[in-house]
């Protein structure tokens, strides 16, 4: 198996959605890939931090203060033009 096509059923593999054969082939590219066991591992720990977060308000202060962040770097990428890319 390639990482391509692991990559491909990453979703299926986590949400436990794919035959028993299939996961046999992705636990075999899993336990000689570092790169795939890296991602794997990345996006288990990220769904579980999201997963188990609460939203909460910011600060007053905070939000002032972030808004006027974002508000003078906008202005300040008008007066600059457009980017080239």
């Amino acid at each position: 198996m390639k990482c391509t096509e692991f990559l491909q059923e990453l979703t299926d593999y986590l949400d436990g959605k794919i035959s028993e054969n299939l996961k046999i082939e992705l636990d075999e590219h899993l336990h000689w890939c570092k790169e795939c066991h890296v991602v794997i591992n990345t996006t288990k720990k990220t769904i579980e931090i999201y997963r188990d977060s609460e939203l909460y308000a910011l600060p007053d202060d905070l939000r002032t203060r972030l808004e006027s962040a974002i508000i003078s770097k906008c202005q300040a990428r008008k007066k600059a033009g457009p980017q080239k890319v």
